[in-house]
């Protein structure tokens, strides 16, 4: 018989609420050992917590059943009092029950899977949705735990084996007439998958940028306002500011939302010569990451801002507008002025990036996807080279199928799922 597994499902430390909860065979046994019974499915009920003939606590108990839950067991949660001496006291008692254990990270999610309520696609899209810092991120996440990729690997799937089966049929009757030629709709179908795919690399830069977070450099020469600029953005004193060139000698970084998107500013080292070693480590640096990042905002002071040059798409605003008037964008970390009109550029510029962005994100999604497209420019030329051909055409569509199952966890996966629960809490 499978364990059954317990753990506590929200946040650890003092609470409103605590979520304790329990998945297995054994888990209503467990609720009987507490309650006294077990509520009607799905439907909240008050009980008194009891072991060991004392009261632990009143908690509002939930039961559900097998292949109606999140993990596809029999499954009950207490909501308990979120006192740590509460918790401590109910987990002792389960531990103490025959057949239970705690869960390790991640194992409720992975029987999710294992039982069929979630595709691997969506387990990774709820791994996202508990790391959503931005609204951004919590609608991209929603939408891989709705099955927006799983649908779009059904459809590829689909066309792909219209595709297999059409040329499975000239291989099969290749001593027969075949009285209709297969090739122009394998090819349209071929090129419709591609498109679709090409589409999906195109954007995966923008969608791994969403999850994990876009990088905007502060760009300038010493003096220029970075870092009031940095504070002002944060609502903090996140940056050391002084009118002493130089002050800044390696990359402060700050966490943002911008447009609900999840930004990492970075006030940088003034660039100029100098023969400050410290400080020349402080702006090797600097042009490293400026270099690397999705955005620069480079903040002018009358002169040219000298080591690194303005991308295309890079922002060039005036600092200091406190104390000059001039054109174009300008701000003042220091008084707010024209502050909301450089977070709207900054929010419009990522915002551009992100109109293409891809549903998928992720190395192993690209990955499987590159695979496919190969397979499939492969199986294109093999079609159109003639029928001698088509047997190695078959066997292109074979693994370009193969390799977008493996996308939402058909095949392929046993190898990552060690690596996908680990970044999972352990009540989840």
């Amino acid at each position: 018989m499978r364990d059954t597994i317990y753990a506590l499902a929200s946040a650890r430390g003092r609470a409103g609420v605590s979520v304790v909860r329990i998945s297995g065979p054994r888990a209503w046994v467990a609720c009987r050992a507490l309650c006294g019974d077990v509520p009607e499915v799905r439907r909240a009920s008050v009980r008194n917590i009891l072991w060991n003939g004392q009261v632990i606590d009143q908690a509002l108990v939930i039961a559900f059943a097998e292949k109606a839950s999140f993990t596809g067991e029999d499954s009950v949660e207490f909501h308990l009092h979120g006192s740590p001496a509460v918790l401590s006291a109910v987990l002792s008692a389960l531990s103490a029950q025959e057949g239970l254990r705690a869960a390790e990270a991640g194992e409720f999610t992975r029987r999710a899977l294992e039982n069929g309520r979630l595709d691997l696609d969506q387990v990774e899209g709820l791994a996202d949705l508990i790391e959503a810092e931005t609204e951004a991120q919590r609608r991209h996440a929603m939408g891989l735990m709705q099955g927006r990729l799983r649908q779009m690997a059904d459809r590829w799937h689909e066309s792909l084996v219209r595709a297999a089966a059409l040329i499975e049929a000239t291989i099969d009757f290749v001593e027969e007439d075949v009285p209709v030629d297969v090739v122009p709709e394998v090819v349209e179908l071929t090129s419709a998958v591609l498109t679709d795919l090409r589409a999906e690399v195109r954007g995966f830069d923008a969608a791994e940028r969403l999850r994990d977070g876009f990088e905007v450099a502060l760009v300038g020469r010493p003096n220029a306002g970075k870092s009031t600029l940095l504070n002002a953005l944060a609502g903090r004193e996140a940056a050391i500011t002084s009118t002493i060139a130089g002050t800044t000698r390696d990359v402060i970084e700050v966490r943002m939302s911008i447009h609900g998107l999840p930004v990492t500013v970075l006030d940088t080292a003034g660039l100029r010569e100098t023969e400050d070693e410290i400080e020349k480590i402080g702006i090797g640096r600097t042009v490293d990451r400026a270099a690397a990042a999705d955005l620069r905002v480079f903040l002018l002071d009358g002169a040219d801002v000298p080591l690194v040059a303005p991308q295309p798409g890079d922002l060039l605003v005036r600092g200091k507008a406190d104390l000059a008037v001039g054109e174009g964008l300008s701000v003042s970390g220091k008084t707010g002025q024209g502050l909301p009109e450089l977070i709207d550029a900054i929010g419009a510029a990522l915002d551009s990036r992100m109109a293409s962005a891809a549903t998928i994100n992720r190395a192993r999604h690209l990955e499987a996807v590159s695979r496919a497209i190969r397979a499939l420019e492969s199986a294109r030329s093999e079609v159109t080279a003639g029928s001698s051909r088509v047997e190695l055409a078959a066997e292109q569509f074979r693994q370009a199928i193969r390799a977008l199952d493996s996308l939402i966890g058909r095949v392929d996966v046993e190898d990552l799922l060690d690596e996908i629960f680990s970044s999972f809490c352990i009540g989840k």
